[in-house]
């Protein structure tokens, strides 16, 4: 093993200085900093759509403060814990102020979340060689939605409790295992002080580690491989004479300058949010979760908060008329890969029957449409995961794509809010009808992405970045 160096700096280095250089002489801080952001090149073409993924770091840290500040004085005990979140709101100096930027802070995040998501979307930031910065990204989407679901409950208001019990309740709809899953997740049969210990658990410890495990791996893997750009080109390919991206800029200041902007105006934002309208008119806080859980008293309409609402009516959609639709498209897209796919013939066979199991166990007779419901629900979000093999368009961006293409990304959006907004509202026999053709559109997008997506038109995609400086 080599001597150990010490950096020598003269006499009147600033005291930073060489304090900094002790440091890295022991650990290599500076190292890891320029790696990671300092002197990590970025395609110089960015626009305000590459913000999110800063955001979401920003939110990130910004939930765990005001989570550490808020379990100080919250009460994980069925009998003591919506008295507790009363204490913080009244009692403890600023504490109302800490709980609403939480609860703000959670409906900050899936919006930063989807968005961010929408820009991978638009420029393709999901294809080779990006796929497992897409699956650690997907998996941190999963994390969010379960620490959402496990936080939804510690308030132990009306809308936590029923909302808890009806989400739980949906395991029980799979086949064998169903009941004795949900007693499981449970800790008994019904919601109670063991639900809410273990859900706290999750919440507070369990999930952020998985998440903080899962931001790691996504921005190692980013910088591994480079970021994307709204070009959809691989500025690695390009490389100047000091080895770095002809058409990259240093992170750092540059970038960091950009961030700043967007962080200000999310700020401004989150704060008018806070202090003017923490509830949001009842989507980021319901009012019947101002009143004690009541496990006698059932509330009229039993919603999911809005980020879970898009699946969520994919779930109300699968009624028992709809199935016979289901079972029609389910077949449909059978005979169309059997006669579209260049699937080997082997492959084709194992989707024809695994399919023709799919639509048996669709009779009345056999599953009933709540188990099928929970299976959309989950294939909905699962769905996302293959992205980057759905998509076999030549090129990445949208800026190069055909017209009509954009068109299905509007209609896609549109039909992803519409089912949000339906999922916020009671059931009726126009918004059911809405859900389901918006279910049906939105399972389309995808698995039909593979014939769509190479179709068309496409535009000449430049060699180097379109950019015009500011």
């Amino acid at each position: 093993m080599g001597a150990f160096k010490e950096t020598k700096f003269p006499a009147d280095a600033p005291a930073a200085q060489k304090a900094l250089g002790w440091v890295d002489d022991r650990f290599p801080l500076t190292k890891l900093w320029n790696d990671q952001w300092g002197r990590y090149y970025a395609p110089k073409n960015f626009n305000y759509w590459y913000i999110f993924g800063s955001l979401a770091m920003f939110v990130l840290v910004l939930q765990i403060v005001t989570g550490i500040f808020l379990t100080m004085h919250y009460k994980p005990d069925a009998s003591l814990a919506f008295g507790s979140v009363e204490y913080i709101m009244r009692e403890v100096p600023w504490g109302w102020l800490v709980r609403y930027m939480h609860s703000t802070g959670a409906s900050a995040f899936f919006i930063v979340i989807y968005l961010h998501m929408t820009r991978a979307l638009l420029y393709g930031s999901y294809r080779k060689p990006r796929e497992l910065i897409w699956l650690f990204g997907f998996a941190i989407f999963l994390c969010l939605m379960a620490e959402a679901f496990f936080g939804y409950l510690l308030p132990w208001g009306q809308m936590s409790y029923w909302g808890a019990q009806v989400i739980v309740n949906l395991f029980g709809a799979i086949p064998l295992i169903g009941p004795d899953l949900s007693l499981w997740i449970r800790g008994d049969y019904v919601v109670s002080d063991a639900t809410l210990n273990r859900f706290f658990a999750f919440h507070v410890i369990a999930i952020p580690l998985v998440l903080l495990g899962l931001v790691a791996a996504h921005l190692i893997a980013l910088h591994e491989v480079g970021s994307s750009n709204p070009d959809g080109i691989e500025v690695k390919e390009n490389l100047g004479p000091d080895g770095h991206p002809v058409d990259s800029i240093p992170s750092h200041p540059y970038y960091t300058v950009h961030d700043l902007f967007g962080v200000s105006v999310f700020l401004l934002i989150f704060s008018a949010v806070v202090f003017f309208a923490p509830e949001m008119g009842g989507y980021f806080l319901e009012y019947n979760n101002f009143l004690p859980a009541d496990s006698l008293k059932t509330p009229l309409h039993i919603a999911p908060t809005w980020y879970f609402t898009p699946f969520y009516s994919v779930l109300r959609a699968t009624t028992a008329d709809f199935m016979w639709v289901l079972m029609a498209a389910v077949a449909a897209y059978v005979v169309f890969l059997w006669l579209k796919s260049r699937l080997a013939f082997r492959t084709k066979a194992v989707i024809a029957v695994v399919a023709l199991v799919a639509i048996v166990g669709m009779l009345p007779q056999v599953l009933d449409a709540k188990f099928w419901g929970v299976v959309f629900f989950g294939g909905s979000v699962v769905i996302l995961a293959f992205l980057p093999w759905l998509d076999h368009s030549p090129v990445k961006s949208i800026r190069y794509r055909p017209q009509w293409h954009k068109y299905l990304y509007v209609l896609l959006a549109i039909a992803f809010l519409a089912l949000g907004y339906l999922g916020t509202q009671p059931p009726s026999v126009i918004g059911t009808i809405v859900s389901q053709v918006f279910t049906l559109y939105y399972f389309a997008f995808f698995l039909l992405m593979p014939w769509w997506s190479a179709m068309g038109t496409f535009k000449k995609v430049p060699d180097r970045v379109t950019f015009h400086a500011h």
